[in-house]
């Protein structure tokens, strides 16, 4: 497995792994204040079926929709990074650069902390066309 396809698939699983952490986030809230949005839920675990999600879900609902406009396009991107071998120095630092904005744009999200969650959320964009750029050299050199 070359270095590029190793630290793209680590990329990945973490931010699965933070994907995964913000459901894990949602079910907490949901069960620590027994309040469910569907009235089965709330039947079968004795809770209180509520109209509306508490403020805690609805928040990371938020920041969870956020990462299914950017994290999506990462996959590709980096996929297709890797199967062209770009430039490894490049891509690695796109590829870390994403993660760890995405980490903190979560973090900074469920805070409620600006102007940080822009910060990170410009920052994972920039990788974003960072690596666009870096398929478009790819490309225009074939």
């Amino acid at each position: 497995m070359s270095s590029l396809l190793a630290l793209y698939v680590l990329c990945v699983l973490v931010l699965f792994v933070k994907m995964f952490a913000i459901s894990c986030y949602q079910g907490f809230f949901r069960l620590r204040h027994r309040a469910f949005s569907n009235p089965e839920d709330a039947g079968f675990l004795h809770g209180i079926a509520r109209e509306q999600e508490l403020p805690p879900v609805r928040r990371a609902a938020r920041a969870w929709a956020n990462d299914l406009e950017n994290i999506p396009l990462f996959w590709v991107l980096g996929g297709v990074c890797v199967l062209l071998n770009t430039s490894q120095v490049a891509t690695a630092w796109m590829f870390c650069g994403f993660t760890l904005a995405r980490l903190l744009h979560t973090l900074m999200y469920l805070g409620g902390w600006q102007p940080w969650r822009t910060i990170a959320y410009a920052v994972g964009v920039v990788c974003l066309f960072g690596l666009a750029g870096l398929l478009g050299a790819a490309a225009l050199m074939n």
